[in-house]
């Protein structure tokens, strides 16, 4: 997650005009699940370059329309990612260990919306960012993103979304030959997808 948080940074300083998705990536993001609410939970692995054992880690995701998207890592170690419109805020515990605010950080609102279009698969703002390739298979689709801007594609590398009415995977892979795996499971949605300790927190 820290690594989405990176790129979201950098991706906020190069916003530039919105671009209309092509087919096939009109149709896939006809496919998808636009819900108010979306909740699950989340497997995922960093393969470090040289090392033979990736790096684990699980938890809970929910991405609320209009109030930001939520990232708590419950194992190996409790970790909270809030994203919300006026600020980002990384919790251990009850500590906040960074504080990021829209008042004195103006991209902070861009960071929000790349981290939520990748989490609820809005190829829509993502094809302003990026060349996007897709392709579908009956119910399944695959897209691949490539950094419109070397600066950008070097930062961040590839990142495939693979899905059906959801993501459900995000793939990463860095220059440096790291890769992230993010598999996402137990989707819900509706009033009760978000679990109240994670209501109050949004």
């Amino acid at each position: 997650m820290k690594r989405l948080l990176a790129a979201g940074l950098l991706l906020a300083s190069m916003l530039g005009g919105a671009a209309q998705a092509a087919a096939p990536v009109a149709k896939i993001q006809a496919m998808l699940a636009k819900p108010e609410r979306l909740c699950g939970r989340f497997e995922q692995s960093k393969h470090l370059a040289g090392m033979k054992k990736p790096l684990a880690s699980s938890g809970r995701f929910c991405v609320v329309a209009g109030k930001g998207v939520l990232w708590r890592t419950l194992k190996p170690f409790a970790n909270t990612l809030r994203l919300t419109r006026d600020e980002i805020v990384q919790l251990q515990g009850e500590r906040v260990a960074m504080r990021m605010e829209a008042s004195r950080e103006p991209t902070v609102r861009m960071i929000n919306g790349v981290l939520f279009a990748l989490l609820s698969g809005d190829l829509g703002q993502l094809d302003t960012l990026f060349e996007v390739d897709g392709t579908v298979t009956d119910a399944r689709w695959k897209v691949a993103l490539k950094g419109r801007n070397p600066a950008l594609a070097r930062a961040i590398g590839a990142i495939t979304l693979d899905g059906d009415a959801y993501v459900r995977t995000i793939h990463m892979v860095e220059e440096s030959g790291d890769r992230t795996d993010i598999v996402f499971s137990d989707i819900r949605t509706g009033p009760d997808a978000v679990l109240p300790e994670e209501a109050a927190q949004l």
